[in-house]
């Protein structure tokens, strides 16, 4: 297997496993994807601020899952092994509230594929409070998207 292509596995595997973690609430796990001053920014305006260090970004999505009922679904997920950089395509289910958003993140990952930095962009409305955040009209069922949350054993 060639650097590239060993570079890929372990960077998939560790955005994987962070997701695991998150939908598990499953601290260790998350914190084992990142390097320990990891970054989580969140669009401006984000109640939470950014997470700073691989412990808060743990810590944080815990307790979205314990207070939120919160899961996420890996839509699309691209990796760039020269640039050391992924994006994916998420759906973040609030199962407590009733409701959901999609988004992407940038994913800043070091030379073993760990997550350095992550950049979270999501999709909102221009206006009004609407029960879910996703592209207006957009075929998320028939591209093969999410259009429920997972069923998941915590």
């Amino acid at each position: 297997m060639s650097e590239d292509a060993e570079f890929r596995t372990r960077a998939e595997a560790t955005i994987r496993r962070y997701y695991e973690g998150c939908n598990e609430a499953d601290v260790e796990k998350m914190r084992s994807s990142f390097v320990p001053e990891a970054t989580h920014y969140f669009p401006a305006g984000a109640p939470q601020g950014p997470f700073v260090g691989a412990d808060a970004i743990a810590a944080g999505w815990r307790h979205a899952v314990e207070t939120l009922g919160s899961c996420w679904v890996i839509e699309r997920l691209a990796i760039d092994v020269g640039a050391r950089v992924a994006v994916l395509e998420w759906t973040h289910y609030k199962t407590a509230q009733g409701t959901y958003l999609r988004g992407d993140e940038w994913l800043e990952l070091d030379e073993s594929g760990l997550i350095r930095e992550i950049r979270a962009y999501y999709a909102a409305p221009p206006h009004g409070d609407p029960r879910s955040y996703e592209l207006g009209s957009f075929p998320y069922g028939e591209r093969g998207y999410s259009t429920s949350p997972p069923r998941l054993r915590r």
